[in-house]
């Protein structure tokens, strides 16, 4: 009797761990096949490409591309890894990455510190030469995103589509258009067969952009402005004297300068104030002069630029006295 009762004791027990070992199996099998709903391969459509990328990216790696990172700004993403400026993320970005890991210079992605990362896509620049684009890919899918500023919608876009906010990324360009509506009608007796020009001092020099580069494509394009005949002429970033800035002697002057960009020379802003030519123009004499409007490391061509741009410049230009 007593061996019957020991050997259902044992059936019993085996029953009741056979069953618990069911239940944890049951649980792992539900966490593998919720981790597996969460990301998923996806086809993602850029600038007439095609790129195989898992959706939603939550590992995202932005490397040189100050144009993705304002966007991520706008967007509210924070990346697991960026490039660097000078050994450091710009203040600009403080927000988005406090836990972000530096993954070299915007110029000299470090790949081994990007393939530890373990990211879900790379965001590129389209600066890089196609052998950093290729070193890149090994890594994981990377798309090169645009450095011209007529692709800012698609790169806003590109973003949201990635991160899972592509709705919030379609409000912010409708937003910018109803506000550029605005704003043409407000500026359109001070833009009226005015010349302006946006000058960005890079190591002491002043430097002019392509109507379509930097802020300009918001300055002409969007506002109404004249540009200058050498910044029509410009082909891409190109150096211009005072002299010749004297002959120009545009109606409105915007100037933006950054200590990051003038390490050699600190004083460049300075000297240009204390300048005879620079005194002796007409935007200068009228007051119609603008330092730093926005912050002197946005990118100009971008999303978060823009809106910005367009903000404070309307503020600003409504202020002006017109002639």
């Amino acid at each position: 009797m007593k061996k019957w009762a020991a050997l259902l004791i044992i059936c019993i027990v085996m029953v009741i761990s056979s069953a618990c070992g069911s239940g944890n199996q049951k649980t792992t099998t539900t966490k593998k096949t919720t981790s597996t709903e969460a990301s998923a391969q996806a086809e993602v459509e850029y600038l007439g490409k095609t790129y195989q990328v898992k959706t939603p990216a939550k590992r995202l790696v932005i490397a040189g591309s100050l144009e993705s990172m304002e966007d991520a700004k706008l967007l509210g993403v924070e990346p697991i890894g960026a490039s660097t400026v000078g050994g450091a993320f710009p203040s600009l970005f403080e927000d988005i990455t406090s836990k972000t890991e530096g993954i070299g210079e915007k110029t000299e992605p470090n790949l081994e510190k990007i393939l530890k990362l373990n990211p879900d896509v790379i965001l590129g620049s389209t600066k890089f030469p196609p052998a950093t684009i290729k070193k890149l890919e090994k890594v994981q899918t990377t798309i090169p995103v645009s450095h011209i500023s007529s692709d800012w919608k698609d790169n806003l876009l590109l973003l949201g589509e990635l991160t899972g906010k592509k709705n919030e990324a379609k409000t912010i360009i409708s937003n910018y258009q109803k506000d550029l509506v605005k704003a043409k009608k407000l500026l359109k007796e001070t833009s009226k067969n005015k010349t302006a020009i946006i000058l960005r001092i890079r190591q002491g020099d002043l430097y002019v952009y392509p109507e379509d580069v930097y802020f300009n494509s918001t300055l002409y394009g969007d506002l109404g402005f004249t540009a200058p005949n050498d910044v029509k002429k410009a082909k891409a970033q190109a150096l211009l004297s005072m002299e010749r800035l004297g002959e120009l002697d545009p109606d409105y002057i915007f100037v933006q300068f950054s200590e990051e960009e003038n390490a050699s020379n600190p004083n460049a802003l300075k000297d240009l104030e204390a300048n005879q030519i620079w005194a002796s123009l007409q935007a200068v004499k009228h007051g119609h002069v603008s330092e730093n409007i926005v912050d002197p490391l946005l990118q100009g061509g971008t999303a978060l630029s823009k809106t910005t741009f367009l903000d404070q410049a309307v503020n600003w230009l409504s202020t002006q006295k017109t002639d």
